[in-house]
């Protein structure tokens, strides 16, 4: 389950996430999900759109999604997609976060959809400031029967850690908070970092892809263990209820993320110090984006991170876009063997990958799957990076101990 996958383009042509790829449609998620990723589950987070609205209305009248009596839709009764809006919140302190509003409905994201219109400038476009709190969004989606989600709570721009509170009873009631479900992580943090505050040891962490491309969807998953998959169940498993749960989170290794570390807006370094860092350790200035990292170490309880037990294990992975000679061709050879980037990433021994694309590429892969290769932190927006290894010596047909 990837649960926050943004819209680039209508079907018209039409912007609706100005940074995401305007190959980025409704129906291509679905078709991604389903031929390339083997994700079952997908939130897409810009529904709300009227453009989007109307995408999902033609594919709903040709066959091609059925609504599910429980919540979502079925894509060729393969892919669950639950559908969503990520909204922009300002605090009275000025601090914004993004929210993720999740809807069981097709009628529910309509509704949400006209009263959206009534606080935002352009409700096509994605992620909008809505010019309320984020405790007044939650009454709105929770009267229309939605749940709210904490998008990428630790990012230093837009989410409630990063940039609006240090504790969440700042800015949602306490009853509210009882009835928020799970809390988004993002591409910089981990359970082990996030696991430094107490007050997150009763919520369920989501680990998703927050993707703008096609590629980077399914680049942070969920395992979910339910029934059937809909929108009922999810909301069951988040809420660790009638043994459904998130059996595991598979995401990135935080120093992959844009913004795990400090970062110099002057010289550009990104630090390599013991966290928290609030000044550039090579030429001192404090202009700086301060990393997930460091923000957590900044606000935490704990010293070391402590993990209620109900919180399931985490995995990372490097994605195969990450992974060193691995370009958009040897993307096709391996999809067209393998089938999904999952299979890839998870399944594919080393002697099956380099008979598709070489010894080389196929040693980046399971080194990678290992968390054997050496990574550079990102920060200030830039992705960290994954550092070539050097290529295998002696006999290629070697039985490697992958």
């Amino acid at each position: 389950m990837d649960f926050h996958v943004h819209i680039g383009r209508s079907n018209s042509g039409a912007p609706i996430k100005i940074t995401a790829s305007r190959d980025l449609t409704f129906a291509n998620i679905a078709r991604e999900c389903k031929y390339r990723k083997g994700v079952d589950i997908v939130g897409i987070v810009d529904c709300a759109s009227p453009e989007v609205i109307d995408d999902i209305s033609q594919l709903i009248n040709s066959g091609e999604m059925k609504p599910l009596k429980e919540g979502g839709l079925i894509y060729q009764d393969k892919v669950t997609v639950i559908l969503g809006s990520e909204i922009e919140t300002k605090e009275k302190g000025g601090g914004h976060s993004h929210q993720i509003a999740y809807f069981p409905y097709f009628e529910d994201i309509k509704e949400f959809s006209k009263a959206l219109s009534q606080l935002v400038t352009n409700v096509s476009l994605s992620s909008q400031n809505c010019k309320i709190s984020a405790q007044e969004a939650f009454q709105i989606i929770n009267q229309i029967g939605g749940i709210l989600i904490p998008a990428h709570a630790f990012t230093p721009h837009k989410s409630v850690y990063g940039n609006c509170v240090r504790r969440l009873p700042e800015m949602f009631s306490r009853a509210t908070l009882k009835k928020i479900p799970a809390i988004e992580l993002g591409l910089s943090a981990d359970t082990e970092i996030a696991d430094h505050l107490r007050e997150l040891a009763k919520y369920t962490f989501l680990t998703n892809s927050d993707a703008h491309s096609l590629p980077k969807i399914g680049r942070e998953y969920n395992i979910v263990e339910l029934d059937k998959a809909n929108f009922k169940e999810i909301l069951l498993a988040l809420q660790r209820k009638e043994g459904r749960k998130i059996t595991a989170n598979y995401g990135l290794d935080p120093k992959l993320g844009r913004y795990h570390r400090t970062f110099c807006e002057i010289c550009n370094y990104t630090a390599t110090s013991n966290p928290p860092v609030y000044k550039c350790e090579k030429c001192g200035s404090d202009k700086i984006v301060k990393g997930v990292f460091d923000r957590i170490v900044e606000i935490g309880d704990y010293q070391q991170s402590i993990s209620p037990s109900h919180r399931p294990p985490y995995y990372h992975q490097v994605p195969l876009e990450f992974v060193p000679s691995v370009g958009k061709k040897t993307l096709n050879k391996l999809f067209g063997y393998f089938g999904t980037e999952m299979n890839i990433l998870h399944k594919a021994s080393y002697q099956e990958i380099s008979q598709v694309v070489g010894f080389e590429i196929a040693q980046n892969i399971i080194l990678a799957r290992k968390g054997l290769l050496k990574l550079s932190p990102g920060g200030g927006g830039r992705y960290g990076k994954v550092k070539k290894k050097e290529k295998i010596s002696g006999d290629k047909n070697l039985q490697l101990n992958f």
